[in-house]
């Protein structure tokens, strides 16, 4: 082995661990050693894979022998305004540095995704979009510029005014290292949203109220219990939530104190071991009981009511306990999101729970959001909504579990639906090809020859959905 890579093997496996792999990482600085890094990739033979933080649930920041370039130690603010709420940064800056570097002066990330430690690389790599995608779209619609680096060492700065700032974006960092980033900040002037809870029973009730607040609110989105059948099949959990303007005396929601998360239940019993107590309950029964729980919960007691949230409250929900991803293991768990036209997507959403139960794979966890296109070349912009699943995986019913996926990918696609590669980890190349359109995939490999001739740039996702081939000697 090379002594340029003796002391660098370490193994990775994506957000949802069921899927691991040993590679070689490298963590630059500066910008000038992702250059160096490449020739590296040139000299050993071997592929090059970027990584974030690593918050990609599946494959898509994996590659076996590769070397992994992690961006998450180039996390400096290299520029910020806070009378015009612009920032400049690097690109292993997370969503958390944003919101705590901007909160105080009235300024919030305009996208977020349900987790602040995404860095910047990383969330315009997959395109994330947040709780507001139906208003404001993906964070990529809200960046002034970036600069990347090809594999062949080249500098770009790209501006919304050049068709390629829309193809190196949700590309999954398969055509450029994006290294500095210039996004407008969004003006808040609480750091409290008015959170309205409503309990639809249906799946009729789903959607009708993301209709009828679409029109006001800031954001919306809804917990689905994947669990309901018959008369209750689509019953859930719906908020919405709105910036509140010209309160007086609300300057202390500004501060960091009031915004960061506690770290214990119930002011003493620390959330670091919660997992340990859902890991038991984490099957087939015992969350059957705790989705029947927060609907009874949600429909006795919170139904109809408005209630203060802060920002990092509303907007973070998969950070509220430590590590409860431990809850999942050994196997580890598959996340899954479609994303379906509006005409089509109740039905489709509801004959995938049928066809969960009737495989006794049930999703933990339901989330419908709500969205609108984009210019992206690998958007999963759509005008419609989104169905994100959570599925427990086991050495049992693993080939039942991607069977079931594949039995959705079909209806996601007759219906002229879309993925999320950043939820990816079932999808195969004629889903994949077949949901971006013959067109999409042209221009993509277009580009591909262009900045990535040689194919350094890779993941096990990548050759999984034929955009990237395991041989060294190019891509296509």
């Amino acid at each position: 082995m090379s002594d340029l890579l003796r002391d660098r093997l370490t193994s990775i496996s994506g957000f949802g661990m069921s899927a691991q792999e040993d590679g070689y990482c490298f963590r630059p600085t500066h910008p000038e050693q992702v250059r160096e890094i490449f020739e590296i990739a040139r000299t050993t033979g071997r592929k090059v894979v970027l990584r974030g933080a690593g918050r990609s649930y599946g494959d898509a920041a994996i590659l076996g022998e590769a070397l992994i370039l992690d961006i998450s130690r180039m996390n400096r603010i290299l520029s910020y305004d806070p009378q015009t709420g612009v920032v400049q940064a690097e690109a292993g800056v997370t969503i958390g540095d944003l919101w705590r570097l901007g909160i105080e002066d009235g300024w919030w990330p305009p996208v977020v995704s349900g987790t602040a430690y995404p860095t910047l690389g990383g969330a315009l790599g997959m395109n994330i979009h947040g709780k507001n995608a139906y208003r404001v779209g993906t964070l990529g619609e809200q960046v002034l510029s970036f600069t990347a680096i090809t594999p062949s060492g080249s500098f770009l700065t790209l501006t919304p005014d050049n068709p390629d700032f829309y193809r190196i974006i949700s590309t999954a960092g398969l055509l450029a290292v994006i290294v500095q980033v210039s996004l407008q900040l969004k003006k808040v002037q609480t750091g409290d949203l008015d959170v309205l809870a409503l309990a639809p029973r249906t799946w009729q009730e789903q959607f009708d109220m993301f209709r009828r607040y679409e029109p006001e609110a800031d954001y919306m989105v809804s917990w689905v219990d994947c669990f309901g059948k018959g008369s209750q099949a689509g019953r859930g959990v719906f908020h919405a939530a709105w910036y509140q303007h010209g309160i007086t005396g609300a300057g202390h929601t500004l501060s960091l104190t009031h915004q960061d998360l506690p770290d214990t239940l119930l002011g003493f019993f620390p959330k670091s071991i919660v997992w340990r107590f859902l890991k038991p309950l984490n099957n087939r029964i015992g969350m059957k009981v705790l989705n029947r729980a927060k609907d009874f919960a949600a429909s006795t007691l919170g139904n109809g009511k408005h209630h203060p949230q802060s920002l990092v409250g509303f907007s973070f929900l998969l950070d509220y306990v430590p590590n409860w991803r431990n809850a999942y293991l050994p196997g580890g768990f598959v996340q899954y999101q479609s994303f379906v036209p509006k005409e089509y997507a109740q039905a489709v959403f509801a004959r995938q729970i049928d066809l969960q139960q009737a495989a006794k794979c049930e999703s933990f966890l339901g989330v419908l959001k709500r969205h609108r296109p984009d210019r992206f070349l690998f958007s999963h912009g759509i005008d419609g909504y989104s169905l994100a699943l959570d599925f427990k995986l086991t050495s049992k019913n693993r080939e039942r579990l991607f069977e079931l996926a594949h039995q959705m990918n079909e209806l996601v696609l007759q219906a002229g639906g879309k993925f999320y590669l950043a939820k990816d980890s079932t999808l195969r190349e004629r889903d994949f090809m077949q949901s971006v359109g013959t067109a999409a995939i042209a221009e993509y490999r277009q580009a591909k020859e262009h900045f990535d001739p040689e194919g350094l740039l890779s993941s096990r996702q990548a050759i999984r959905l034929g955009l990237s081939r395991s041989s060294d000697l190019g891509m296509f």
